[in-house]
């Protein structure tokens, strides 16, 4: 470790310590707000920066935030202040901005905690700056709107399809990549002259993407994700392009008719598909982590759909796989994601997020490829249909087809005797 790395580490190592102290001082102390309005934020994403927007307001006689994914509001409303420090918890993650405030400018790091091993990475932001990339960025020479057939490569060579959708008005740039396992939500930036920038930040994933415009109509890039996630990527202009459907990269292994589990639920009760609050239903067994954007985004689907069906027949129930293997730790997590999104369906804790474990622990399915995977079974308790992945309202279409294909699943299967 070199001298500016060790006096970064002392830096945060003092500031984390500052805090923790002062949140278990009194609370009879009156610290700063921070002041009301557009921020620019910025966090160093595996050596670049990453920009990112929020606003600061008052709700309910408290300050809260709101990040700022394109159309996308994700309200942070756990802020806390000790002395000339603020910490804003990033409401379901395992996540955190712990900065100083100077002024109108903040200046600490951005912790994520739900990870094998957690980590922290630069932050700073500024009052009053409603750019995400450029104020005053060059006029752009590359038009990009539409769809496009991606190709990501990451560092060691290995390579996945996505489909690029993309927004342009100007300068201003919105839109999303595709994958067979979910997408990456809601991305926001500019095209500048031929070069694009686009990123989003849900309080615990933080995505980069670059790109130039090449002179045979094509774009050429890199991903930036984390601590140290980078990826390489190629576009072309395709509108008849599709990715593997995502009913066929999941299924049940030969012999296999059912899904068979027994997991303890947030009380630590046990609970299996024989018991019978599912017998004679139609159920939908989601396979998720609170970690995981792609499986919130499902869940924000699921817990109104859910409300609104249960007495068609039909049964909701979450199997949770967590960061950390003990069951109280692993069930706070789920208890945090169930209170704010509203979940009412059962929510089990199936063990841990590495997907061999996973897949051991569901055994009748050949592996488990993404989270979140839904899986649709019918009266019978038979499996009827896998589907792998999510396409979250940032897709659009993509989305509005997803909800379309489940209701018409659930309806057919209610429809059966």
């Amino acid at each position: 470790m070199n001298k500016n790395s060790l006096r970064k580490y002392a830096f945060y190592a003092l500031l984390s310590a500052a805090v923790g102290t002062q949140a278990c001082s009194s609370s009879s102390s009156s610290p700063d707000q921070l002041s009301a309005g557009t921020w620019r934020g910025t966090i160093e994403v595996s050596g670049q920066e990453m920009p990112f927007n929020f606003t600061v307001s008052e709700e309910g006689g408290k300050q809260v935030a709101h990040l700022i994914n394109g159309e996308e509001r994700i309200l942070i409303n756990e802020i806390s202040h000790s002395q000339d420090s603020v910490r804003l918890q990033m409401h379901i993650f395992d996540a955190a901005l712990i900065a100083k405030v100077e002024g109108n400018k903040l200046s600490g790091r951005w912790e994520r905690k739900d990870q094998a091993t957690p980590y922290s990475l630069p932050f700073t932001a500024e009052h009053g700056n409603s750019s995400r990339f450029s104020q005053n960025p060059a006029k752009p020479t590359l038009e990009v709107s539409g769809k496009w057939e991606v190709q990501f490569t990451d560092d060691e060579g290995k390579t996945y399809p996505a489909i690029g959708e993309f927004v342009q008005k100007g300068n201003a740039l919105t839109g999303t990549f595709l994958t067979t396992t979910g997408d990456y939500r809601y991305l926001q930036g500019e095209v500048a002259g031929d070069q694009l920038k686009l990123s989003a930040f849900d309080g615990a994933h933080a995505y980069l993407f670059t790109a130039q415009g090449k002179a045979d109509g094509t774009l050429a890039g890199d991903f930036y994700a984390g601590q140290n996630s980078h990826e390489t990527w190629t576009a072309k202009r395709n509108a008849d392009f599709k990715l593997a459907s995502a009913d066929t990269l999941t299924y049940l292994k030969p012999g296999f008719d059912r899904l068979d589990f027994s997991f303890p639920d947030l009380s630590g009760k046990k609970v299996a598909l024989t018991d019978p609050q599912f017998k004679g239903k139609v159920v939908v067994a989601q396979i998720f982590g609170s970690w995981c954007p792609n499986c919130m985004d499902e869940t924000k689907f699921l817990a109104p759909w859910y409300a609104k069906n249960k007495d068609r027949g039909v049964e909701v129930v979450g199997l949770g796989y967590e960061v950390s293997p003990e069951f109280d730790k692993a069930k706070a997590r789920v208890e945090k994601m169930r209170d704010r999104l509203n979940v009412t369906y059962p929510l089990l804790i199936g063990g841990t997020k590495d997907k061999e474990l996973v897949a051991k622990s569901l055994p009748a399915l050949n592996h488990v490829l993404s989270f979140p995977t839904t899986i649709f079974i019918d009266k019978q308790g038979k499996v009827r249909k896998i589907h792998t992945g999510f396409s979250g309202p940032g897709t659009g279409k993509y989305y509005e087809e997803f909800v379309q294909d489940f209701n018409k699943t659930i309806d057919q299967l209610l429809a059966e005797k």
